[in-house]
């Protein structure tokens, strides 16, 4: 299989979708290689980056699942090769 490296930036507007999203990240850890949380109290929201290495379909499979959550906001960047 073909896999690919990348960065996903994930910003939770609502604290409440929190646990939706942590589910989401450990169905997918198998293609995690880092995780970094910011918790920005002063805001009320959490910013965290994810390094992936893993095909395609899984990296969007993974964003697409995060985008679909309220108050979650979600972007990727990944290798083309």
């Amino acid at each position: 299989m073909n896999t690919r490296v990348g960065v996903v930036a994930i910003v939770i507007e609502d604290l409440l979708s929190a646990p939706a999203v942590n589910e989401i990240l450990h169905n997918f850890s198998s293609i995690i290689v880092g995780r970094m949380g910011i918790p920005y109290k002063e805001r009320k929201i959490s910013v965290i980056s994810i390094i992936v290495d893993g095909s395609t379909d899984e990296i969007s499979s993974l964003t697409g699942k995060l985008g679909n959550l309220k108050n979650v906001s979600v972007k990727s960047a990944i290798t083309k090769n």
